[in-house]
């Protein structure tokens, strides 16, 4: 485990591939490194949490456990849209901060050239522009790489307790 800690630190040389879990918000399409990701799981119900940030949705019992879930919907601006059979709670774990991701379909694991990730382009500089690590073409696809990192990096509404501030 250590091993893959150390590749996603160091600097990635263009014959290196990522291993990513690609999903939905909308239609764009969006991926996280798979070594971040603990676990894919139907959506369940949601407990909310007075006083937690908008894009905080609440926290659920993971086998014992109180995860709290963010919803990318609301972190992202994007109109929020009902849940469905293909909504999941993506599980996953930032620096020892386990947390879930609300998304509205898993698409695929993908197998990816580092050297065909691209920096994301500089057209309009948004408060969110900061967590797109790069972008990946997949045939006629372009699919979005999240930075889990700088997601939460300045979020103050999880905890790697597990609980809302």
């Amino acid at each position: 485990m250590k091993e893959a800690a150390n590749i996603e630190q160091d600097p990635l040389t263009e014959d290196q591939h990522l291993q990513l879990v690609a999903f939905r918000l909308g239609r764009e399409e969006y991926a996280v490194n798979i070594l971040n990701v603990q676990e894919i799981n139907r959506f369940s119900d949601i407990t909310r949490v007075p006083n937690a940030p908008l894009y905080v949705e609440g926290v659920i019992n993971l086998r014992g456990r109180v995860i709290p879930v963010m919803n990318l919907r609301t972190r992202f601006d994007l109109q929020d849209k009902t849940r469905d059979r293909e909504s999941r709670i993506m599980v996953v774990d930032v620096d020892g901060m386990t947390f879930g991701i609300l998304v509205d379909s898993v698409t695929e694991v993908l197998s990816v050239s580092s050297g065909g990730i691209k920096p994301p382009p500089a057209l309009t500089p948004d408060k969110h522009s900061e967590y797109i690590k790069g972008i990946s073409k997949n045939g006629d696809r372009l699919i979005i790489l999240l930075d889990l990192e700088k997601l939460t990096g300045d979020n103050k509404g999880i905890r790697s307790d597990g609980n809302t501030n």
